[in-house]
């Protein structure tokens, strides 16, 4: 189960919740002004969440790029070097404009 604590009260007890994390796993939530703002957690933990996280990200990029497949499939090679060709031309034009997102958010 979560432990709750302020940040204060970790600094006054922070050997002691140090340990209990370390030796009995147990998470705790920091917080500022009683919003949550950080977890402490056993490094095992942390590690599963994180190896977690990026299995979810490729799983996601997976089906991404199996859907731009399928959705390119219509068109052939030649098409779409066509299309390429004219987008880096607008873009070239546009930078020679000075009309890229940079110098237009510079502007305001």
């Amino acid at each position: 189960m979560n432990k709750i604590i302020g940040v204060t009260e970790l600094q006054r007890q922070f050997r002691t919740v140090f340990d209990e994390v370390v030796k009995h796993h147990v998470p705790y939530v920091l917080t500022r002004g009683s919003r949550p703002e950080a977890v402490l957690v056993p490094y095992e933990q942390y590690l599963k969440f994180a190896q977690a996280d990026e299995a979810g990200v490729l799983k996601r990029f997976d089906a991404l790029t199996a859907r731009m497949d399928a959705v390119n499939a219509r068109y052939s090679d030649a098409e779409v070097e066509v299309d390429l060709r004219a987008a880096t031309k607008t873009i070239r034009a546009r930078k020679r404009a000075g009309e890229t997102r940079g110098n237009v958010a510079r502007r305001r």
